[in-house]
């Protein structure tokens, strides 16, 4: 499994990175949403840097190992691949927006203003780059190198290693290292990062744990939902039909035309 690590303390704040997001996901002219986050993202807009206490972080989907958005979607438009990345088929989405309430650092964002919205998020390219050997496009621009790509294994023992011999210059952990169940975008960093999800401290338990009974009752509730529907268009129809008729008028007319009676001109 593929991973990206990336060591706080040496980002820039250039934000080439962002650049080549958008110029790799194609996402075009960025446009000025009024509801727009502080963190920067938003559905044409997958990776961000925000600073803190005086530090730039880079922000972009974590791509967790458990994935809360996989878990929460009912049609599965989310898929964790087995190099790590977790992807979006736009073609399944039906606009629940489930994944953003599941998300525990609120990466999945809305198209509003697109006439066929989709919820987006980064992909960490896995169609152009990733599934063919190749680095994302954010790791690949970094000049400082602040951020690398490779085996999340080695990654993390890469991490650990600068950790021991480094032990003032960073908070003594592996942040994405077993939060939620762990991630595939890792962070050293000199400072907390619970901004990173929604201020919120996360244990280690995977989140799809938390939904699963609720997410198994989803498709029992639609099919329960659709015959209580049938069953009231069904009794509600049956008494109009009832009243009509009490009333004298038999069945209502159809397409504007009375329905003519033997005899009639």
């Amino acid at each position: 499994m593929k991973a990206i690590l990336t060591d706080v303390t040496k980002c820039i704040g250039c934000e080439r990175c962002v650049s080549a997001c958008r110029k790799a996901n194609d996402l075009g002219q960025e446009r000025p949403y009024p509801w727009k986050n502080e963190d920067g993202l938003s559905s044409d807009h997958w990776c961000s840097v925000v600073t803190k206490d005086g530090y730039t972080v880079r922000k972009q989907c974590r791509h967790c190992i458990s994935p809360a958005c996989a878990s929460a979607c009912p049609v599965g438009a989310f898929e964790k691949t087995p190099e790590g990345p977790v992807t979006y088929d736009g073609k399944k989405c039906m606009g629940c927006r489930y994944c953003m309430m599941a998300c525990p650092y609120g990466i999945p964002r809305y198209a509003y203003d697109s006439v066929v919205p989709y919820v987006r998020k980064c992909q960490m390219c896995y169609e152009t780059r990733v599934s063919k050997g190749l680095a994302p496009a954010c790791v690949e621009a970094c000049p400082a190198q602040a951020t690398v790509f490779g085996d999340r294994e080695r990654l993390l023992a890469e991490a650990r290693t600068r950790l021991a011999e480094n032990p003032g210059k960073y908070v003594q952990k592996i942040f994405g290292e077993t939060e939620v169940g762990g991630t595939c975008v890792l962070y050293l960093s000199p400072i907390e990062l619970d901004f990173l999800s929604l201020g919120n401290k996360l244990d280690d338990r995977p989140m799809p744990s938390r939904t699963v009974r609720a997410m198994e009752a989803v498709p029992p509730v639609f099919i329960g939902v659709g015959i209580i529907m049938t069953g009231l268009h069904w009794t509600i129809g049956r008494r109009i039909r009832l009243q009509r008729e009490r009333n004298g008028l038999g069945e209502p007319e159809q397409h504007g035309h009375a329905h003519k009676k033997d005899g009639d001109l």
